[in-house]
């Protein structure tokens, strides 16, 4: 089974998130939309008609998304088959946080690694699918 096939995005904890988004704008031009982050779009190496993004997102710092994760970051890791790989996931003992979700761009589960760090997994939906998307 094919687990994960790359990133999905990068998410931190800034003590002052608008001061953040503005350094990175200034100095890194990453310009962040309405919603606090940026998507950086890319083509599918295997099926370049289909266009995927890693999200960039610094949150508050007193943000409760990362609990019960105990690091200031979260990776979100994209993957084929969320519901195959939880199963195996759980056979294989690992400690899965909450339920699978399901919204507009995909499905999405948490789980924990060895170190207490929480874990985003996304499947995310056909291109032509996402919202988050331009229209090809």
């Amino acid at each position: 089974m094919k687990r994960v096939t790359g990133i999905g995005g990068i998410f931190f904890k800034a003590k002052d998130q608008a001061a953040t988004l503005a350094w990175y704008r200034q100095h890194l031009g990453i310009e962040s939309e309405d919603w606090g982050g940026f998507g950086f779009t890319w083509r599918d190496r295997a099926d370049p008609e289909q266009v995927g993004y890693t999200v960039w997102s610094p949150f508050k710092g007193d943000t409760a998304y990362f609990d019960p994760g105990t690091q200031p970051f979260m990776v979100n890791y994209r993957v084929a088959d969320l519901p195959a790989l939880l199963a195996a996931l759980r056979e294989e003992g690992v400690q899965i946080v909450g339920e699978m979700v399901e919204e507009e761009n995909g499905r999405f589960a948490w789980v924990l690694d060895p170190d207490g760090g929480k874990i985003e997994l996304w499947e995310p939906v056909p291109s032509d699918q996402d919202p988050y998307l331009p229209p090809a």
